[in-house]
């Protein structure tokens, strides 16, 4: 892989078994990404000088995910003219499904957009980014083109097993009766 065209920020450590889907479904891609744990409240300033640096640097979108007050993505988004994806993520700590989170991502003033995800769908996110980067990169439009075509062939096959056995004896092969 080459340099970084994707910054992952998150609000805590504790984030990143959630977020590293998106790194990896980057990955996937072939596109570089650069992870780093940053708070919008905890370290303003940090996340300042990290998004001039990511900009200078080349960076193509920003992903950044956070729960609770879930500040983070707007923060970004308020200091760069790059495109950024919310994560809300769900809080095991307090026992939130995340739709506080979901609900601070997505209700940005004007302005300043921050296109959210489903709670917790990182790798949802790191799809929308390669998404973007593809608008200009045929290769990387080509590695997504695959991918979808992939997830379609793959709810056929499924089909195909569910048509042969019947549906009971496929439920009952799953394990779900």
């Amino acid at each position: 892989m080459n340099e970084p065209l994707v910054g992952i920020v998150m609000g805590s450590d504790s984030d990143l078994p959630v977020m590293q889907e998106a790194a990896k479904i980057l990955e996937e891609f072939g596109i570089a990404s650069e992870v780093h744990t940053l708070s919008a409240h905890r370290t303003p300033e940090a996340i300042v000088k990290y998004v001039k640096k990511s900009e200078a640097a080349g960076y193509k979108v920003f992903i950044c995910g956070a729960g609770g007050a879930a500040h983070l993505a707007g923060v970004v988004a308020a200091h760069t003219e790059l495109p950024v994806i919310g994560v809300p993520l769900a809080s095991a700590k307090m026992g939130a499904a995340g739709v506080d989170a979901l609900f601070s991502t997505a209700q940005m003033p004007p302005g300043i957009p921050v296109a959210t995800v489903a709670i917790n769908g990182a790798k949802n996110a790191g799809i929308l980014a390669a998404q973007i980067i593809g608008t200009g990169d045929e290769t990387v439009r080509a590695k997504v083109s695959a991918y979808k075509q992939k997830l379609g062939g793959d709810v056929f096959a499924k089909d195909a097993k569910l048509q042969e056995k019947g549906f009971k004896k496929y439920l009952e092969e799953q394990g779900l009766i």
